[in-house]
């Protein structure tokens, strides 16, 4: 049902096959379409290989140390069963408070650099009010566990499309940003020495030097996720109305920011020759909905499907069943 389907024709060993330098894999989608269950597959996949592999949660809401029934929260563990496999939940309130801290004490050096005499707290509650706020923190950690570059394979396990969209937009936002700042700064550099009764030379100037350092940061970031030979971006999708809508508008957003899209993974379909007549109606009409959305799935996807994943007989947990979505998804290690 994997590689053989009608709707495959690149599979995702073919992929692989094609982009032998793929370094980071990136799985989004709809909530519950099964994102983390085939990152994981991935993850054991290219461990399996041989591969040192991370595979870390970026969403907020995690379900890594539920899939693997080992606690991964806060912390790289390896995963037991699996030689080179590691995971990573990433402590969204520890990566928050983190950041809160940087930021206070950035405010509060910009402050005493400016002679302004107030504390840095009210500024820092205000900027880490804005709901954006946790994404930022946590693309902060992410590229953080990229730049570190320890492992052979990393897999990333997204939060919700609309989430991942925007966390990696972030780089190229963010590159935006820093270029306005830094305008609007050299603009008030100059008319403060304009203005200025002073003619010493100017101190050196902390924002700026933190700015510069910011935007090659995001440069270095946008690089990583802009490079078509080591980075891809699965889409996962199940054979309904929904999140083939999803994916359908955040495909495109991803091709304008320049992130490389691998392809998509249909996951949860039902084996029709499982179904009899004398099958229950609802499992029958199930079968022919799913019917008419794989031919919505062939003409709007068409060339993009990676695999077709059976839903199976019972959940996917543990290694054991991780392994056997991994040979569903890339017909074998």
């Amino acid at each position: 049902m994997t590689q053989s389907h009608s709707l495959v024709q690149e599979s995702m060993q073919a992929f692989l096959k094609a982009h032998p330098k793929l370094k980071y894999n990136f799985f989004g989608g709809k909530g519950g379409v099964g994102k983390t269950v085939l990152a994981g597959a991935a993850a054991v996949s290219f461990a399996q290989q041989g591969k040192r592999t991370l595979l870390a949660s970026t969403n907020p809401v995690h379900s890594l140390s539920g899939l693997l029934d080992q606690n991964v929260f806060g912390q790289v563990v390896p995963v037991t069963g699996v030689p080179n496999f590691f995971a990573y939940e990433i402590d969204t309130k520890d990566t928050i408070e983190k950041s809160k801290k940087e930021i206070k004490e950035k405010v509060s050096w910009f402050l005493k650099f400016a002679e302004i005499r107030t504390q840095a707290d009210a500024f820092v509650e205000s900027a880490t009010m804005n709901p954006a706020f946790e994404e930022s923190a946590m693309f902060e950690n992410m590229i953080d566990i990229m730049f570190k570059d320890e492992y052979d394979v990393y897999v990333f396990d997204t939060a919700p499309t609309a989430n991942a969209r925007r966390l990696l937009g972030m780089s190229s936002v963010y590159s935006l940003w820093v270029g306005k700042m830094m305008k609007s700064r050299e603009e008030a550099q100059g008319l403060r020495q304009i203005l200025s009764y002073s003619k010493k030379k100017e101190e050196k100037d902390p924002l700026m030097d933190y700015l510069l350092s910011f935007q090659q940061r995001m440069a270095n970031a946008k690089v990583l996720h802009t490079d078509k030979e080591k980075t891809a971006f699965f889409f996962v999708t199940l054979p309904e109305a929904l999140p083939i809508a999803v994916i359908t508008r955040f495909i495109a957003w991803f091709k304008e920011f320049g992130i490389p899209v691998g392809g998509v993974v249909v996951n949860m379909l039902i084996d029709k020759l499982q179904v009899k007549p004398e099958s229950p109606e609802f499992v029958r009409n199930r079968v022919s909905m799913q019917d008419n959305y794989m031919k919505q799935i062939e003409t709007d996807f068409a060339g993009m499907v990676r695999a077709v994943l059976p839903l199976f007989e019972t959940e996917i947990r543990g290694v054991e069943m991780l392994k056997r979505t991994a040979e569903a998804l890339y017909g074998g290690a």
